[in-house]
């Protein structure tokens, strides 16, 4: 056997659900200080900074008052879309990381490293760009003052210089703490949201002023609706920030509940918020007024376009050029606050999993903030503000985001569908999936709108960037990246001979020596029938409490069991075998159906699951619900059973006709003349659920190869399907039923008929799952 060792997405959160983590943060722990109140400024600070003044007179501009409303409106719905995602996979993943740990549940160690170092650049250059935005708008005031006349360096110069300082004092600030980063990043956004919501105040008053501003929105949509998503991708910077929020996973109070609860609330005070700036934009000059020229109102002021919003709000309101001066002074410096945040935290996750060197991990014995992390951020953002152009590769930050919201949405999806039973939600959102398909739809074709913005430089620097991070996880991350609580491990594996590559391929999951026998009889006859190829697969079993790098001492049980399968069928048929280790079993073996591409899954079922969620087992229901392939559980079908008649209840569907096909296989070796296969039909008396069992036979006679003589159809009337079946089965030596279409979670309350049948019934049994149908073919990608 050949050693190997993959992974299948993991979780940090297992130390929450496993009495050990075998993780322990060797360089200590974060403080926890930061509350709901904290959480959300944090979220609110990143989100109003320079791109709502930028973006209102760049959209005024391109679509007209009505799509400048529409703009922000829409950005805030589609924000809320993927905050739902990120709010309920904060509530199971509470810990720095953000979408980094994510993507590596969802989708493995690569995407996920690629994940963790797009953000952490992203945050980076947002963080510069608000440096420098800050530095602009503080220097060109000052120099209106004409405060800055006895400085001896040229203005460019000095606008350099200040926002390196700037930056260098939130970064010391990041390093005093949790709370002290928190409660200064609070007072500075009550700051600018006070003044920026001065500014939507001071429009509603206008407009009751003078109803007349209203005319202002004719035409409400001059260019169409073709520009809009056009300004939806370029202004969806200024809906980027809750994520931040994510990253305080290991520094909230309650993060469980607060995580969640900040982001929503952030989102949608900001939409409020610019919902009423973007109506104060539109409102703020007078259609008619003399320095108009005859132009129509929000022509002029698109006309300047990231400059018509500067130089419009004025005019409603006083000290106008002040106030929007301090409004931006406090959105950058509090933007800026929470990007060195977000970017230290994103490293530090990579430092804490070795995706990064451990240096990365570092945390400070007395300040309990992650230093090293933080001050290779600093030479990451100070290196962007004195090197580049800022604002220019700003847009990079925003492709990256974009990537990184898809990608969350996605993970979203991904791990409730797999890893649902094994995580702790704080929240989950409602109408799930529609939130995160809305999402990704939508971002997909926002991102044509922003590349028709991009810079050359950021065209240059954001792939350069991702190629550099492929290099490094080439060489460096994927050897020593730690394996965490929930990963797949392959221990061993042995591969077929390249002639088997074309035989139908079926996986078999053995559990142990002693029920090995009764699966291996029925798997004869079902591959044979097939002309398979076989994979066994073994899950080991590892207590809670051991680490994960002593899970090979525990593979010696489960290889006996493969060999002892392996003797049993490898003469007739070609055989591959795999050792893995998951905490979950069921996760470990739906992984490894889609990496294998197996098109049948047969195994074992000894009992009803007596606790928790589960129906048929604890194992065997997840696999059911999320497995990508055709399954057959087999039930007493030990090699001295002979099925010479086999009873098949049907109700129409992919898993009836599947059922007579296996059915069919496994009664295929018995010669005996007396053979035969009977399809059962309860009629309940219920016309909606009338079934016609002649069609349904007619149909199965076209499809399999089954002689005609051998199948014959069988209709009881009764209101209790299952008393029906059951004492019809006492007739038979076989009973093969098809599974429920009915998802796992909606049969918590009630057990399905199949199940109540396989509980009950004293006879063989398998219980049957077709692999066609829409829903299966999304399961093969998810």
């Amino acid at each position: 056997m050949t050693d190997s060792h993959q992974d299948s997405g993991s979780s940090h959160t297992s130390s929450t659900n496993h009495p050990a983590s075998q993780n322990p943060k060797p360089h200590g722990e974060l403080s926890r200080d930061l509350s709901l109140f904290h959480l959300t400024m944090m979220g609110l600070g990143m989100m109003i900074g320079a791109g709502v003044f930028i973006g209102m007179g760049y959209s005024i501009g391109k679509v007209g008052p009505g799509g400048l409303v529409l703009t922000f409106t829409m950005n805030g719905l589609l924000a809320l879309f993927t905050a739902f995602s990120f709010a309920e996979l904060s509530s199971a993943i509470p810990q720095a990381g953000g979408a980094y740990n994510y993507a590596r549940i969802g989708f493995g160690k690569p995407a996920s490293f690629i994940a963790g170092w797009m953000e952490w650049f992203a945050s980076s250059v947002a963080g510069a760009m608000y440096a420098i935005v800050f530095s602009i708008y503080t220097v060109d005031f000052c120099d209106t003052c004409s405060w800055l006349d006895w400085l001896p360096v040229e203005t460019d110069t000095a606008v350099k210089i200040l926002a390196v300082t700037t930056a260098i004092l939130f970064i010391y600030i990041n390093f005093r703490g949790a709370s002290e980063t928190g409660k200064i990043g609070a007072i500075i956004t009550m700051g600018q949201t006070l003044f920026v919501l001065t500014i939507g105040v001071f429009g509603i008053i206008a407009i009751s002023k003078d109803p007349s501003r209203l005319h202002n929105f004719q035409p409400f949509m001059p260019e169409g609706w073709g520009k809009l998503l056009m300004t939806m991708g370029v202004v969806y910077v200024a809906f980027e920030g809750y994520e931040v929020i994510a990253q305080a996973g290991d520094e909230a109070i309650e993060p469980r509940k607060n995580l969640p609860k900040a982001m929503l609330f952030s989102v949608l005070i900001v939409t409020v918020i610019y919902f009423f700036v973007s109506v104060a934009t539109v409102v703020s000059v007078k259609a008619g007024s003399g320095f108009l020229e005859g132009m129509e109102p929000y022509k002029w002021i698109g006309l300047d376009e990231e400059k018509g919003f500067r130089k419009a709000i004025p005019h409603i309101l006083p000290y106008g050029h002040f106030i929007l001066t301090l409004a931006v002074i406090f959105s950058s410096t509090s933007a800026l606050n929470a990007t060195i945040f977000s970017a230290t935290r994103a490293s530090y996750a990579l430092g804490r999993d070795k995706m990064l060197p451990p240096i990365f991990a570092r945390i400070h014995s007395v300040k309990k903030t992650p230093f090293m992390a933080l001050i290779a951020t600093a030479i990451l953002i100070l290196t962007i503000i004195i090197s580049l152009d800022a604002i220019k590769v700003a847009t990079c930050a925003s492709l990256m985001f974009l990537f990184l919201f898809f990608l969350v949405n996605l993970s979203a999806i991904k791990i409730r569908r797999n890893m649902a039973d094994e995580l702790t939600y704080g929240f989950l959102m409602p109408l799930f999936p529609l939130f995160p398909i809305l999402a990704i739809i939508c971002q997909f074709f926002l991102a044509f709108g922003l590349f028709t913005h991009v810079e050359k430089e950021a065209l240059i620097i954001t792939p350069l960037w991702i190629f550099i991070g492929l290099l490094f996880y080439i060489f460096y991350s994927k050897s020593h990246a730690i394996t965490t609580e929930d990963e797949i491990l392959i221990l061993e594996e042995t591969e077929y001979d390249r002639e088997a590559e074309n035989k139908y391929p079926v996986m078999v999951a053995v559990a142990n020596p002693a029920n090995a026998q009764s699966l291996l009889n029925g798997t004869y006859r079902l591959c044979g029938a097939k002309d398979a190829r076989i994979e066994l697969i073994h899950m080991i079993e590892v207590p809670d409490q051991i680490s994960l790098h002593d899970a090979e001492l525990y593979t010696q049980p489960g290889k006996e069991t493969l060999i002892d399968a392996m003797n049993h069928l490898q003469k007739d048929f070609p055989i591959a075998t795999t050792l893995r280790y998951c905490r979950n079993h069921a996760r470990g073996i739906v992984s490894a159906l889609r990496q294998k591409k197996t098109k049948m899954l047969v195994m074992g079922w000894h009992g009803q699951h007596n606790k928790g969620l589960f129906n048929i087992g604890s194992t065997i229901d997840p696999i059911i619900e999320q497995s990508p392939c055709c399954i057959v559980i087999l039930k007493d079908c030990t090699s001295d059973k002979i099925f010479k008649n086999v009873l098949v209840p049907v109700a129409g569907g992919p898993n009836s006709d599947f059922a007579v096909e296996v059915a069919a296989m496994l009664n295929k070796l018995e010669q005996d003349k007396d053979t035969s296969i009977t399809l059962l039909n309860i009629d309940t008396g219920s016309a909606k659920h009338k079934f016609e069992t002649q069609k349904f036979l007619e149909k199965q006679l076209k499809q399999l190869d089954i002689n005609p003589d051998r199948i014959n159809t069988k209709t009881i009337k009764s209101k209790n399907p299952v008393n029906a079946i059951l004492t019809e089965s006492l007739k038979y030596d076989l009973i093969v039923m098809g599974t429920t279409n009915k998802p796992m979670i909606a049969q918590y309350a009630k057990q399905s008929i199949p199940e109540q049948v396989a509980i009950q019934c004293t006879k063989p049994i398998a219980i049957v799952k077709s692999g066609k149908g829409v829903r299966v073919k999304i399961k093969r990608w998810i």
